[in-house]
């Protein structure tokens, strides 16, 4: 019998894992693994769980948003564990399980949680840090970690749509230099990404080029910084979706991104608070976790 640590956040998407516990857990118990429950306290506490018990477990399955699943992640790496992974997604816009092609319904991402195949997934390194899928600055990034639990659950995607507004008004601009590959690319952006998955935000389109999840190299974009008004909604279009091209855009891929700026600015990492920093160093760590896929 395999020993399974199932970690959730409570509070994602309406809390509506609670009407689907019993169902869940029956379906691991039923492919004979022994159960350990832990509901997740506050950000980072699946960080901290999966380091100091992590070890003890075959197989570890998450539920909640792409943060809840970056946690998780974090932990093992830090950890240096190479434990099977499976998540149950109830987040609002799910960006990654999307990319995997995990099912939305719970009770068929439990199953696949505990029955699906392997899938060497690719893992960012952020400094000394982890993420899974992003990290990003610049506009609309800030509402991904500022935005209430209360306000994603009653508008779901729409939340970060309407809290991403309010930085319309006031745009950050930081003058940037970044180094891939043998390229340098020195501009002032709005808004800028390392990211591994189909979609960000919510999104699909932005993310320009063949996407593998598990072939070493990551993908950037960076949106420079508009003169007026116009040039802002062209932007603006773009990063919403709207717009499936923009002159203001660079896209390029690598499998390491060195990033400079003269102040300190801030990221997020899979929609969680990165720190504020003025030289970043990001890069693909291949094949670096094994999740569960259908």
């Amino acid at each position: 019998m395999g020993k399974l640590l199932f970690i959730f956040n409570q509070y994602s998407g309406k809390g509506q894992i609670k009407n689907f516990l019993v169902e869940i857990i029956d379906i691991f118990v039923r492919e004979n693994f022994d159960v350990t429950v832990y509901t997740t306290q506050a950000p980072g506490d699946a960080t901290e769980k999966i380091m100091e018990d992590g070890a003890k477990f075959d197989r570890i399955v998450c539920s909640g948003g792409d943060g809840t699943l970056d946690e998780c992640v974090t932990g093992l790496m830090k950890a240096n564990l190479r434990i099977p992974i499976g998540y149950i997604p109830t987040g609002s816009t799910n960006d990654f399980g999307s990319s995997l092609g995990i099912d939305k319904k719970m009770v068929e991402s439990a199953n696949i949680a505990a029955t699906g195949d392997l899938f060497p997934c690719d893992v960012g390194k952020f400094q000394d840090d982890y993420f899974v899928y992003v990290a990003a600055f610049g506009i609309f990034t800030e509402t991904s970690y500022t935005t209430s639990q209360k306000l994603k659950n009653a508008l779901g995607h729409a939340a970060y749509i309407l809290s991403g507004i309010k930085q319309i008004s006031n745009v950050p601009s930081y003058h940037i230099r970044i180094e891939y590959e043998d390229e340098v690319i020195e501009d002032d952006f709005i808004y800028g990404m390392v990211t591994n998955s189909l979609s960000v935000g919510g999104f699909t389109g932005i993310i320009k080029g063949e996407v593998g999840l598990s072939d070493g190299i990551f993908e950037g974009c960076l949106v420079r910084t508009p003169n007026n008004i116009l040039e802002l909604n062209d932007a603006i279009a773009f990063l919403t979706g709207i717009k499936k091209e923009s002159q203001f855009v660079y896209n390029f891929q690598s499998d390491t991104f060195k990033i400079h700026c003269d102040e300190e600015f801030p990221w997020t990492l899979d929609g969680e608070f990165g720190g504020e920093h003025k030289e970043v160093t990001i890069s693909c760590i291949h094949e670096g976790m094994d999740i569960l896929v259908e």
